[in-house]
């Protein structure tokens, strides 16, 4: 067992805590491998009619998966193993993220802070999505050389106005009101209800119901002015005539969208605007599949080592990307990344 996640279970609901405030409540593979079966436990008892997850401490839910580790691990070349961190972490990550999206019993997350990455993955899959003013929401993996996952493939070819190809590219942050925007089905609650909340769901409440008296008007939001902008300009179908568009647009936002993007990792942007376009349509395993496929083509690759040592690491936020240019990155560099790995696709065993 890991003490940094609190496992419970009492008045019909399993609660899981996630317990690293000090890492934001970044995710771990001792953490997945407690949550797990805890969920398997909680789907067969009878007497569970809930599960709520939320983060431990005032700032985060959770951060995301703890990529720092999976450096350490893979930054020196990587053995054959299935084992090995590389591959251990997504796949079961991967496989806890479809185990939400399939759980047959109301799940609320409390995305009560920082909510990036691995924190998406534990949230956006469940039934009951409660966002507060505190919310920091965020797929920032594009600066560190990686793609947005854990079931983005899924999520964010389903969010409207290009939205979620705007999120996937950037790594823009959204406030709560405006992750109302990208995810039309979450809840917003003012964060101090949420205790309210909570245990209205213990006392035995229906979770629909307890969330309806809480619910709250989150505001107007920043996103509603730009949804226009982001629609016209993410459009298109590659990642030059989208930079050209911004360009054209004029607008201070486009300019800062795409000074943005000029810093990202040139093989991330057009591995991900593919990654969009294959997405469409996709059921969530057959997204996952395609995300391990990615993930492990960036294990093999450059950008997401040098994106962790210069943003996580050394800190100088001045990555050296490889290729360093848009134009160098070739459609053979995209499709090495959707092929099959060598030890097989994930699967869901």
């Amino acid at each position: 067992m890991t003490a940094d996640i609190a496992i419970t279970t009492a008045d019909g609901v399993g609660t899981a805590v996630l317990d690293r405030p000090k890492a934001l409540n970044a995710l771990t593979l001792p953490m997945i491998r407690e949550l797990a079966p805890a969920l398997d436990v909680w789907a067969a008892d009878p007497q569970v009619r809930a599960v709520i997850v939320k983060g431990a401490g005032d700032r985060a839910f959770c951060a995301g998966g703890d990529v720092r580790a999976i450096w350490e691990a893979g930054r020196n070349g990587r053995d054959a193993s299935a084992d090995h961190p590389t591959r251990a972490f997504f796949r079961e990550e991967y496989r806890l993220n479809r185990q939400i999206h399939r759980f047959p019993k109301p799940y609320v997350a409390l995305l009560d802070g920082i909510t990036m990455g691995g924190g998406v993955g534990l949230s956006v899959h469940g039934s009951h999505r409660i966002v507060t003013e505190k919310t920091m929401f965020a797929m920032p993996e594009t600066a560190i050389g990686l793609f947005p996952d854990v079931g983005a493939t899924w999520f964010l070819t389903r969010c409207p106005d290009r939205v979620g190809t705007w999120l996937a590219l950037t790594g823009a942050r959204l406030k709560g009101a405006d992750v109302l925007v990208a995810d039309p089905a979450a809840h917003f609650v003012p964060s101090e209800r949420l205790p309210e909340l909570e245990a209205a769901i213990r006392s035995g409440q229906p979770v629909d119901d307890a969330v309806a008296a809480m619910r709250a008007d989150p505001g107007p939001g920043t996103l509603g002015p730009h949804r226009d902008t982001i629609r016209r300009c993410f459009a298109h179908g590659t990642v030059e005539e989208i930079l050209d568009a911004l360009a054209r647009d004029g607008g201070e936002f486009a300019r800062e969208t795409r000074d943005g993007l000029m810093h990202r990792s040139p093989t991330s942007l057009r591995v991900v605007l593919e990654q969009m376009k294959r997405g469409q349509g996709l059921s969530i395993e057959d997204a996952l599949v395609l995300e391990y496929r990615l993930v492990q083509g960036c294990m093999d690759g450059h950008d997401f080592f040098e994106g962790i040592r210069a943003v996580l690491v050394d800190k100088d936020h001045a990555p050296k990307w490889q290729p360093s240019r848009l134009e160098d990155v070739g459609p053979d560099i995209v499709e090495r990344h959707f092929r099959t790995p060598p030890e097989g696709d994930l699967d869901f065993a």
